[in-house]
């Protein structure tokens, strides 16, 4: 069940807010706090960048096939609407141009306010914030009310915020039921998603499909979702994570920070007197900044897709995460790790270079869709991991890392295809000093993007462009053809059809029983 607000005296409410707070304020103003620089490029010239210039206009399209002239509005962003395209025929038949993008290369099916991405400059900013200075001064659950309500917070708004957030951070029993059933070898992002799914069916009083389609107008309803979504992620994933030691869970305390309750469920096994180093608590904090918010990426777009079909947003989130679970999303910093012990030592690292350019090899960490510069928050990652090595011990596949990092950005072949560590490159080193598996990496990414799910999710039900999605395909099958008998059919050697399904061993003993 929730945690509910105690019922004695308002003066006890008010100790336990000031309690959150002062834990938030410690962990961000001791002398034990991390001290980040700030980039170069985005937090200093990034601000001598000027916004885009308007770029409205019309376009002319002069159609070579049919000799027809076409005038197409190019907005202020520079963007043009794909449906203005259908107009541009060739006859009676011909439903007009369609935009073929396969992965989304050049199309932008939201305009967003939340997060700016300059990937030639090696520019990231929430809400117009850089991320340096972010990662340097605030704190997760500041930048999370920064992303959902587009301003930093007051003192009191922020003490407000992170008692709402801890009053929602324990979950209800049957989710927990939920998670110690899994399978003793599931992995923890199938736990994650299976979890934030079940959430939906635990509230009902936040389903659309129930309550009706006008239910998320209030805004009272979009906040307590906020609010149970981010205070209920840490938990499920320390449960997830206690599962795996085949521990039970712990429930949250209210008296910590974000990052510290989260460490607290982990390790203090029961223990109420127990609290984290608050410099790796800190750490932790600066990561999930990093990982907060990434505008229109996979799981983000996921979550947008779900959401404009109205459903709710436990499940709009739950697919989110399903697409975060992907190896080629959240599980990217599990295959730097992989191939920094491949790679082994420093003195391989000349052959794994060749390995690489050969196109033998893959390199890992390396490179963005996004960012054709250094990626800003690998920056901050490096120096993050100085600090937690001077904690917990040097990982020793570190100097593999600066090593090969040096290699590759004084290597033409790199730096002509502008490769540059992206974020992935060092995270997973510093998840592995602190002591979590590899496996468990991707649920650390989701933990923190909650942030900018539930930030665009929020936003797509205030834009009045929101459509459900339902994108044009290309079809390339076969035109038209009538349906044939059973008995008339003829098998084909060159058509698809169903492979051997092998079956266990289990399976073949009980075939080889009797009365089967």
């Amino acid at each position: 069940m929730e945690l509910s607000k105690s019922s004695s005296s308002s003066s006890s409410v008010a100790r336990r807010r000031l309690a959150v707070l002062s834990a938030h304020l410690g962990a961000a103003s001791d002398g034990s706090s991390l001290i980040l620089e700030t980039s170069c490029v985005s937090a200093q010239d990034g601000g001598l960048i000027p916004p885009p210039e308007n770029l409205r206009g019309r376009l002319t399209v002069i159609d070579e096939r049919t000799g027809k002239k076409y005038e197409i509005q190019v907005s202020e962003g520079g963007t043009v609407k794909a449906t203005d395209f259908k107009k541009i025929t060739k006859g009676k038949f011909d439903k007009g141009i369609k935009l073929y993008d396969p992965g989304y290369l050049n199309t932008a099916p939201v305009r967003s306010s939340i997060c700016y991405i300059d990937g030639d400059a090696g520019i990231l900013r929430y809400r117009g914030y850089p991320i340096e200075e972010l990662a340097e001064s605030s704190s997760f659950l500041e930048v999370a009310y920064l992303l959902m309500y587009g301003e930093l917070p007051s003192q009191n708004q922020l003490a407000d915020w992170e008692f709402a957030v801890s009053q929602h951070s324990a979950v209800p029993q049957g989710i927990l039921d939920i998670i110690q059933a899994m399978p003793h070898d599931a992995h923890p992002m199938g736990v994650m998603v299976s979890a934030m799914s079940a959430l939906s069916v635990f509230h009902p009083d936040a389903n659309p499909a129930l309550r009706g389609q006008d239910i998320y107008q209030s805004k009272q309803v979009r906040d307590k979702q906020i609010a149970r979504i981010l205070g209920k992620a840490p938990t499920i994933a320390a449960a997830a994570y206690l599962r795996m030691a085949g521990r039970p869970p712990v429930l949250p305390s209210s008296n910590l920070s974000y990052s510290e309750n989260f460490l607290y469920m982990l390790d203090s096994l029961g223990n109420r007197a127990y609290k984290p180093n608050p410099r790796l608590a800190r750490a932790i904090d600066i990561l999930f900044i990093l990982h907060a918010e990434h505008e229109m990426n996979c799981s983000t777009a996921a979550a947008r897709h779900l959401a404009s079909s109205g459903v709710d947003v436990y499940t709009a989130l739950a697919g989110a995460v399903g697409a975060l679970y992907g190896p080629l999303h959240g599980g990217a910093n599990e295959a730097v790790l992989r191939m920094l012990n491949e790679i082994g030592t420093i003195e391989n690292i000349p052959e794994f270079i060749e390995g690489v350019k050969n196109r033998k090899r893959k390199m890992s960490g390396f490179g963005h869709r996004v960012y054709k510069n250094y990626d800003p928050r690998a920056k901050v990652i490096r120096k993050l991991a100085e600090e937690v090595f001077s904690i917990v011990g040097r990982d020793p596949l570190i100097e593999v890392a600066v090593a090969l990092e040096k290699a590759a950005l004084s290597d033409e072949y790199f730096v002509k295809r502008k490769l540059y560590p992206n974020v992935d490159f060092y995270s997973g080193l510093i998840y592995r000093a602190i002591g979590f598996p590899t496996e468990f990496f991707p649920v650390l990414f989701a933990i923190p993007r909650m942030a900018g799910y539930l930030a665009h999710w929020r936003e797509s039900l205030d834009d009045p462009d929101t459509k459900i999605i339902r994108p044009q395909e290309v079809y390339t099958g076969v035109w038209h053809r009538h349906y044939t008998p059973m008995k008339e059919r003829l098998e084909s050697a060159d058509a698809d059809r169903l492979g051997q399904v092998s079956i266990s061993n289990a399976t073949r003993r009980r075939l080889a029983g009797s009365g089967v």
